[in-house]
């Protein structure tokens, strides 16, 4: 191990004074609210009441109903202010200014997890409004709309929000989030009104001293240069926030992914993290090769934060550099990529990092934000803060000086790759404790094998394809790894109960190829490849096939095709593991329906885990009383599946839980119908 190559520690600049922090210092909900998109700073996903037990969880029934207000909008013409259909907006949007969008605007994805406060509601949309709602009842009491859907479209993907965040000084309260076209918006939490102090009116423009990100221009794929994907993190009088930068650039020139914090008061700027470094002499700048910092961009903390207040400390999991799948342009190990930083709350100091991915490929960026626990390891009380990954590692560090858990160990792997100008890094960390919640590598012995037949449909699917394990190279012929680049863990991250430091994790056995193609002639391409998606033409390199399939929508795995592992934070080790759901569009298939086959999972929804004083909580796509979506209630100790109900739609978004007037509810965003919807459940 080269500490070099793992870990650079600086001066401990631990800036907590001035800041009342006593709530916010303690993990899990408390008072029956939900102050934090994962109910504290922690990340932990927790709250102690225990009114809905496994005696009465299937005794739950919808107590309200909430349509998104995305699918009616403000129109605003010469005769006057409407509220008409949202694809009449968008018509006529489009007719006003014709690629406007590249993904045209859509409601579908409502995948915030709300905020409780005083008996309110908060979330924001797809569109990027921000809700509040009566938590009794379901009753709008405001929408706040920003119209970002008329700047264009924040990049190639489904439009998607994942929540707000709430602050208070005890005199008034906002709720701030960030936009898809690069704002910071604070809103009255009363009234929904702009918080006319903040800013420019409520505004904040986040592209502002940004490298490559204009206000008003966009990309070569027609894109806004800069938006946010999840909620900010609101720590004390500190608003941080990361950045979404498209991740299918065709230029090796992009913004970069910068780390952000105003002050909630007045929305001044407080500082920058710099995600890639912006000059010779910051640290880290020698890990990119050629200077290429100087045009690098990515590497956000698109994902969500944590914070621990008492050591005033933020935890920043950053992604992958330009471009996610070629390095060519970008030799070295590139800091502070898909690493883990800790910075100091009121400076935005580096006080130390770890690195998960050197020199990274794969798109294995830290989906999630980190879970932060007290556990007693070898005797000794340890503040934890564990990052769970794409590639199905749990990295455990002291959180006050970045020291792993356990070791963690630079292992060789295999550099060998046919794209011309790529070097890989001769070493990956590999954590010895936890093990793997989740199968890693692609070879030939991971197959399906369920009979003889399938088996060697499996090996058809696969020939022509480049297989091995975990950090197997990308090819020209297409590299098959797993756990793709979608994980393994991803956005909807993990839970931890605080009582007893176990983490919760769910996770997806799945696999991804990506295959390449030179820029056409008319691109304004600065790559040496770039990423096929959709239709595009590739470069076969004597392997025509595009991905592995196999007939009749058969799996190419064994099973389990996802799963939830709970892992003791004490000792490192796995408690349980149960497959997510019976995985009955695998059962009942024809070629399998007859067989003897263990529950197979592949159930899992990507909504995240939630925990109560008793219950572990998830949802499913599957299993319900027709065969539909469901929420499943998990004995914490055991894994046990003690409860479930159905869902009116697959669920969307992560879970959440509340008390309001002696009464819990659970709340989570569902799809189906018009238009998706946050329902609560309570018990009769």
């Amino acid at each position: 191990m080269t500490p070099y190559r793992i870990r650079w520690v600086a001066a401990l600049a631990l800036f907590a004074g001035g800041i009342s922090l006593q709530a916010l210092a303690q993990p899990g909900a408390t008072g029956g609210e939900w102050r934090s998109y994962a109910a504290d700073t922690f990340g932990s996903k927790y709250s102690a009441v225990d009114q809905i037990t496994a005696e009465n969880f299937t005794d739950l029934e919808i107590a309200w109903q909430w349509h998104t207000a995305d699918s009616h909008l403000i129109y605003e013409s010469e005769y006057g202010t409407s509220l008409v259909p949202a694809q009449t907006l968008f018509d006529l949007l489009e007719a006003e200014k014709p690629g406007r969008w590249v993904t045209p605007p859509t409601f579908r994805r409502l995948v915030a997890t709300p905020l409780m406060v005083d008996g309110v509601l908060y979330l924001s949309t797809p569109l990027y409004q921000a809700a509040a709602i009566d938590a009794a009842t379901g009753e709008t009491l405001w929408v706040h709309d920003p119209r970002m859907y008329e700047a264009g479209t924040r990049a190639p993907t489904p439009w998607a929000h994942r929540g707000v965040a709430y602050w208070s000084n005890g005199d008034e309260a906002r709720i701030v989030w960030g936009t898809g076209d690069g704002h910071l918006v604070a809103v009255d939490a009363g009234t929904g009104l702009p918080a006319a102090d903040f800013g420019d009116n409520g505004k904040v423009d986040l592209t502002e001293n940004l490298p490559r990100a204009t206000r008003g221009q966009r990309d070569n794929l027609n894109l806004l240069p800069l938006s946010s994907l999840s909620a900010p993190l609101v720590v004390g009088d500190t608003i941080i926030i990361g950045s979404s930068i498209n991740d299918f650039s065709i230029t090796k020139e992009m913004p970069p992914g910068f780390s952000r914090a105003y002050d909630a008061r007045t929305g001044r700027h407080k500082w920058d993290f710099h995600n890639v470094p912006q000059s010779g002499d910051e640290f880290g700048s020698d890990t990119w090769g050629d200077e290429s910092w100087r045009y690098s961009g990515n590497a956000n903390t698109w994902s969500n934060m944590s914070a621990d207040p008492e050591l005033g400390i933020v935890y920043l999991p950053t992604s992958t550099p330009t471009s996610d799948y070629y390095g060519g342009h970008r030799p070295g190990d590139n800091l502070f990529a898909e690493s883990l930083v800790a910075v100091a709350l009121e400076t935005g100091q580096r006080v130390w990092h770890f690195q998960m991915v050197h020199h990274g490929v794969w798109d294995y960026d830290n989906p999630t934000a980190p879970n932060l626990l007290d556990v007693t390891v070898d005797g000794r009380d340890v503040k934890v803060v564990a990052q769970v990954t794409k590639q199905g590692f749990v990295y455990a560090f002291d959180r006050v000086t970045g020291e792993p858990i356990w070791p963690i160990e630079e292992r060789a792997v295999n550099t060998v790759t046919d794209l011309d100008g790529e070097i890989l890094s001769p070493t990956q960390p590999f954590p010895t404790r936890p093990a793997a919640f989740d199968m890693q590598g692609a070879t030939i012995d991971d197959l399906v094998d369920f009979t003889p037949e399938i088996r060697q449909m499996a090996l058809d699917a696969v020939d022509g394809f480049r297989l091995g394990p975990l950090y197997t190279p990308l090819s020209l012929r297409g590299t098959i790894f797993r756990p793709s680049a979608g994980g393994g863990a991803n956005w909807s991250g993990a839970a931890v109960d605080p009582e007893t430091g176990i983490l919760y994790v769910p996770s997806r056995n799945v696999h991804s190829v990506m295959r390449f193609r030179e820029a056409e002639p008319d691109e304004p391409s600065s790559l040496r490849y770039i990423l096929t998606r959709g239709n595009r033409p590739y470069l076969e390199a004597d392997n025509p096939k595009r991905r592995p399939e196999m007939p009749q929508g058969l799996p190419l795995w064994k099973p389990p095709y996802s799963r939830m592992t709970a892992i003791d934070m004490n000792t490192g080790d796995h408690i349980w593991m149960t497959p997510l759901g019976d995985g009955d569009r695998y059962r009942n298939h024809p070629m399998l329906r007859e067989l003897d086959l263990p529950p197979l999972g592949g159930d899992d929804s990507r909504s995240g885990p939630v925990l109560t004083k008793t219950l572990l909580i998830h949802a499913l796509t599957a299993g319900g009383t027709d065969g539909g979506p469901r929420l499943v209630a998990y004995d914490k100790a055991t894994g046990e599946v003690v409860g479930s109900i159905d869902l009116p739609g697959g669920a969307i978004g992560t879970p959440m839980t509340y008390l309001l007037d002696g009464q819990q509810y659970l709340a989570l965003t569902v799809g189906g119908g018009d238009a998706p919807s946050l329902i609560a459940f309570a018990l009769p």
